[in-house]
């Protein structure tokens, strides 16, 4: 088997090559970076998959950010992830792929579906305005996709993974996501020997996240039946917990003894977010690793960067 993986050095893609070399070490995986092709260049994107030749691509790159900056700046998490997902996607169709693997997000999902969210609750509703555009994008990006499907008869498929986190996440406060934000902020405030952190939002907001590992190795794994896989497929670990947890947590990771603020002024988003990975479980899914496990691994990740904590 020859796989092209997409976003081959953010968090997702670069424990998925990770993985490869692990359980795959026969085949054949052509990473791309932002170094090798600029994904929203759509000439760029075909001659690099038209190159490769694969049996199936993996696309996990995107435009990502933390809750504050998609608040602050919502176009280019619409428009940016327009731009690489279609460029993908053409190239796929267009380069006759036979597999392809698309990597959603669970924020596609409407702000009131009812929790545990599964598959059937796509385009029932108005998303979260907070992650709106980058909802927006997603959800086209899976419709397409689908399209694709069923146009070409191929073997084009959806997953919605819940949060991620991992050692592979950025750190930058502007962008960072929640978890490594918790322990960015934590770790901040414990060499400063500040005596509180700001917490946005009361902390009663619940999520569910999944160590991006855990994820990379199933998709490895279970690669080579994509054709059995539903055209849309939630994954997640199956938990969820407050944000007051998640930055409990970290406290506890980094040893942190501070105060937690919390400033109900700012931002949260929507009150609960859990999705049902039942279908995924049907075909092998299971989140292996314990959240403060995870959080862990991921703070020794960022004490092992260099100065400024994140990549360069």
């Amino acid at each position: 088997m020859r796989a092209l993986l997409t976003g081959g050095g953010g968090m997702l893609g670069s424990s998925i090559a990770a993985a490869w070399r692990v359980v795959r070490p026969d085949d054949e995986l052509v990473v791309l970076t932002r170094l090798e092709a600029d994904l929203r260049d759509s000439v760029a994107t075909r001659e690099a998959i038209a190159h490769a030749r694969p049996d199936v691509v993996i696309h996990t790159a995107a435009f990502v950010g933390g809750i504050g900056d998609k608040t602050a700046r919502p176009l280019p998490y619409l428009m940016e992830n327009l731009r690489i997902d279609a460029s993908v996607l053409d190239a796929v169709v267009a380069e006759e792929v036979p597999r392809y693997v698309y990597t959603a997000s669970a924020a596609a999902y409407p702000a009131a579906a009812p929790n545990p969210i599964d598959e059937s609750a796509l385009f029932s509703g108005r998303l979260e305005p907070a992650n709106e555009g980058y909802g927006l994008a997603k959800l086209t990006g899976l419709t397409a996709v689908g399209y694709a499907a069923r146009q070409t008869g191929r073997h084009y498929r959806s997953i919605l993974p819940s949060n991620l986190y991992g050692p592979g996440d950025t750190f930058d406060p502007s962008r960072a996501h929640l978890i490594a934000s918790t322990l960015r902020k934590t770790h901040d405030a414990k060499v400063s020997g500040s005596g509180e952190v700001e917490v946005w939002g009361d902390g009663t907001a619940r999520r569910e996240f999944t160590f991006a590992p855990d994820l990379a190795a199933w998709l490895v794994r279970e690669i080579e039946t994509v054709e059995s896989w539903p055209g849309v497929m939630n994954i997640g670990a199956g938990d969820d917990h407050t944000i007051r947890e998640f930055y409990e947590f970290a406290a506890d990771v980094v040893g942190y003894e501070g105060d937690l603020v919390f400033d109900p002024s700012r931002p949260s988003g929507v009150p609960r977010r859990l999705i049902d990975s039942s279908l995924a479980r049907a075909h092998g899914w299971r989140a292996t690793t314990a959240m403060v496990d995870g959080m862990a691994e991921t703070y020794r990740a960022f004490l092992s960067r260099p100065a400024n904590g994140d990549r360069s």
